[in-house]
């Protein structure tokens, strides 16, 4: 009992959103703190019993989704992936991207880890013809879309070598940028604070926005569709629904 008002105490129900919805009335999104996130995402591995190569996939997936939803017209994406889960993700993405028809889709991937799941992520994208490297084969601001995957909602401190020049990096193009889950950099919760300041064109939040969304106003979209309902009502989670069989939700009128 303690343990689920700590973490109903650590979610934030904020932001309302206009009707545009099929007429629906405006409603409330709840963004999660960095504890809670990270509690949820313990939850949904052991009790359903997820994998994280299951969570990856989907969340992935929805990544992808939402960069072909935003920029349809796209045909070279780099994906900058880090060495945590994030970073896996954006590999989901390569991938799925390529087979969404994108033309060319290059991998950043400095630091890979050992585990076999991520070796797996790096044979898939290969397979597919996007290849991995350890850094940008091209300008960033010669692809039509870069997408930001290096940090999630785990990350502390201060990014060190080789990410703080990817960061600097992505701070720095002209290329539409977009984020996976939190803009990497900042702080889960606080936002922008820290040295490097990463303006995203568009988000795509998993599960449910962090509380450092309330400080982004691009294109905001949330993915991740794969929380069973005693999880969501666990952690209070308020989303608008999902239209048919989509795996993304765009918010509507985030930043106004």
């Amino acid at each position: 009992m303690r343990r689920a008002v700590l973490l109903a105490s650590l979610t934030a129900k904020a932001r309302a959103l206009s009707a545009g919805m099929g007429g629906a009335a405006a409603q409330q999104v709840t963004l999660l703190g960095q504890d809670a996130a990270i509690a949820l995402d313990e939850d949904l591995m052991r009790t359903p019993g997820f994998s994280v190569d299951q969570l990856m996939e989907l969340a992935g997936l929805s990544v992808a989704c939402a960069v072909k939803d935003a920029y349809p017209d796209a045909s070279s994406v780099l994906v900058v992936a880090g060495p945590g889960n994030n970073g896996g993700d954006g590999l989901v993405a390569a991938r799925h991207l390529r087979h969404f028809g994108v033309a060319k889709v290059d991998v950043v991937y400095p630091k890979q880890p050992k585990k076999q799941l991520f070796a797996n992520l790096v044979a898939q994208c290969t397979e597919v013809d996007a290849p991995v490297s350890a850094a940008p084969p091209a300008p960033l601001a010669t692809y039509d879309v870069v997408l930001d995957a290096v940090f999630g909602f785990s990350f502390r401190g201060a990014p060190r070598p080789p990410f703080d020049a990817l960061l600097e990096a992505l701070a720095a193009t002209t290329a539409p940028l977009v984020s996976v889950d939190t803009p990497s950099g900042w702080h889960v919760e606080d936002g922008p604070t820290g040295p490097v300041k990463l303006a995203p064109d568009v988000l795509v939040s998993l599960t449910a926005p962090k509380k450092c969304a309330s400080h982004f106003a691009g294109r905001h979209y949330v993915g991740g569709r794969f929380v069973p309902p005693r999880v969501a009502e666990k952690y209070g989670l308020e989303l608008p629904p999902y239209p048919g069989a989509s795996q993304i939700l765009e918010l509507p009128n985030w930043g106004s």
